[in-house]
């Protein structure tokens, strides 16, 4: 918390129950249209070429972020990596109830719950590979992971991985050696890696043994790029919330109902230029290759230099969803603040909601009153 003031809010988020249900209804929805078929040619036929071959593991701790307005929650973005979900569990075992009721409310780790969903999913994602048992040591991998803004969330993953028995360790990508058809982090055998790279296709020369090992089927990673693929390629969106391409791929009329809370995105081409340049003020512009906030701008902030850059190519533009809001307390005046919920989830099942409070265009952690929320349920 003293180089990290603004990781976690000083308050609490109330959402209606019937909203995280129709959060958790699109999830459902997203991950049946991932199944299907002509759904999966289509989103792999823009994806690169290791993301090809599905070798078994359907991504560990993804995150479905959404804004929620008088409309209900909108879903603005899928992530393979998300972060935040070690931390906002102990966040809610941290948070004190002022009351029975909002304790069962809470949605969160109250309990072991999660934990014991955490050590289940990694099996899981070692058996859809391997077949039968389980890890022996996992390696949690990132850039230069010690300068990372989420560092501290490693270290609880790794807490709770050998709390339960699990050999694991924190890992810089750049470190591993892939010799003798082995992954090994200093010197040590690798068998399932934690993947928080936001290099998701493997590309930089710095991953070039976890590359080659992932690709020989050496090692389990998760998430990886064919989830990432499948399920976080801002692309993906624009299929997603189009009822007709949806229809085309045989998703039934009552989950292609749910996708209407997925604001409409259509990628930027020459030829749809000048009209989304007349409507921008109504749009989000984010980068195809992009992750987290950057190069992220909303249309009545865009100035002619960033036009020209969107301009040249790799763009969606996503009509834009307001983000909810929260009142809190900042030196005794009320003050507002941006907000958004991300359920973090394992095969279509909710581990655990929270929420993120922010001023400006994008969540940021830099707000005074803002960072991770605890959510409950009312």
């Amino acid at each position: 918390m003293a180089t990290r003031p603004h990781l976690f809010s000083n308050v609490p988020v109330f959402l209606a129950a019937s909203a995280l249900d129709e959060m958790q209804r699109i999830v459902v929805a997203i991950e049946a249209a991932a199944h299907l078929p002509s759904y999966r040619e289509a989103v792999l036929s823009w994806a690169p070429e290791i993301a090809q071959r599905d070798f078994g593991p359907i991504g560990a701790l993804m995150g479905y972020d959404f804004h929620l307005d008088d409309d209900g929650p909108k879903l603005i973005e899928v992530n393979t990596n998300a972060g935040g979900v070690f931390l906002n569990a102990v966040l809610a075992k941290a948070q004190k109830a002022c009351c029975s009721e909002a304790d069962r409310a809470l949605i969160g780790a109250r309990d072991n719950h999660f934990e014991a969903s955490v050590i289940a999913m990694f099996t899981h994602e070692w058996r859809r590979q391997r077949g039968a048992g389980s890890p022996r040591r996992i390696a949690i991998v990132d850039d230069r992971p010690e300068e990372q803004y989420l560092y501290a969330e490693f270290v609880l993953a790794r807490q709770l991985l050998l709390k339960h028995g699990v050999e694991a360790v924190i890992g810089d990508a750049s470190k591993l050696k892939y010799e003798g058809g082995r992954l090994r982090l200093d010197g040590n055998e690798i068998e399932l890696v934690y993947n928080r790279l936001v290099d998701f296709a493997l590309d930089g020369p710095e991953h070039t043994a976890l590359r080659a090992a992932y690709q020989d089927g050496a090692v389990v990673v998760t998430p990886n790029p064919h989830n990432h693929a499948l399920f976080a390629s801002k692309r993906n969106l624009t299929l997603l919330s189009d009822p007709a391409a949806l229809e085309a791929f045989g998703l039934s009329p009552e989950l292609r109902s749910r996708l209407t809370g997925i604001p409409r995105t259509t990628l930027i081409t020459p030829d749809n230029l000048d009209t989304a340049w007349q409507s921008r003020k109504d749009m989000f512009f984010k980068p195809l290759s992009g992750h987290g906030s950057k190069a992220v701008y909303r249309g009545d902030k865009v100035t002619k230099g960033v036009w020209a850059e969107i301009a040249r190519g790799g763009y969606v533009a996503q009509s834009f969803a307001a983000p909810g809001q929260r009142m809190i307390e900042i030196d005794g005046a009320p003050a507002p603040r941006k907000m958004d919920v991300r359920l973090y989830t394992y095969d279509g099942q909710m581990l655990l909601a929270a929420a993120r409070l922010y001023q400006g265009q994008t969540t940021n952690f830099r707000t005074p009153g803002g960072g991770f929320a605890p959510v409950l349920a009312v």
